[in-house]
């Protein structure tokens, strides 16, 4: 486990909104790059659908943070459903990083200069434990699903 004072700039912020948010865990940092859920889910030995993958979405063009299971993709249709939104789309990298501060493929739960309207994957109640970005590709961190709810008071949803 890396300490907080070692943490990269963006995973330290997460960590800060972790223990903010009395969550127990820790931010790990990876050797490799853990961009994608297959990355993720062979660097910390878990299934591929306990990875929380962080998306930023456009809801009726006013971003939203969805966190879905890496055993899927998101449907919009579904998910634009979910949401009461005409429509959902991917979020362009540059807004990606504007609300979150963080690059696609390091998005965390938490962390952002301001919350964002957060939506979660019903399958993720599957897992035991989910593991989700940390603010880099490379730092990602342990969550039980119910963490994971307190962080972002993020409404579940179908995506799928």
């Amino acid at each position: 486990m890396t300490a907080p004072e070692s943490l990269p700039a963006r995973s330290r912020i997460v960590h800060d909104h972790l223990v903010a948010a009395g969550v127990e865990t820790q931010v790990v940092v990876l050797p490799d790059s853990a961009r994608t859920a297959v990355e993720a889910a062979a660097a910390v030995g878990c299934d591929v659908g306990a990875i929380a993958n962080s998306l930023v979405l456009t809801a009726d063009d006013a971003p939203v943070l969805v966190m879905t299971s890496g055993a899927h993709r998101v449907d919009f249709a579904v998910l634009a459903e979910s949401l009461g939104a005409a429509a959902v789309a991917m979020a362009p990298a540059a807004l990606v990083r504007e609300v979150t501060g963080q690059a696609i493929g390091g998005v965390a739960p938490v962390g952002h200069p301001a919350p964002l309207p957060t939506y979660l994957d019903q399958d993720l109640q599957n897992y035991e434990q989910i593991w989700a970005a940390a603010g880099t590709p490379h730092s990602v961190m342990p969550l039980t699903f119910a963490q994971l709810e307190k962080l972002t008071a993020g409404a579940i949803v179908r995506v799928a």
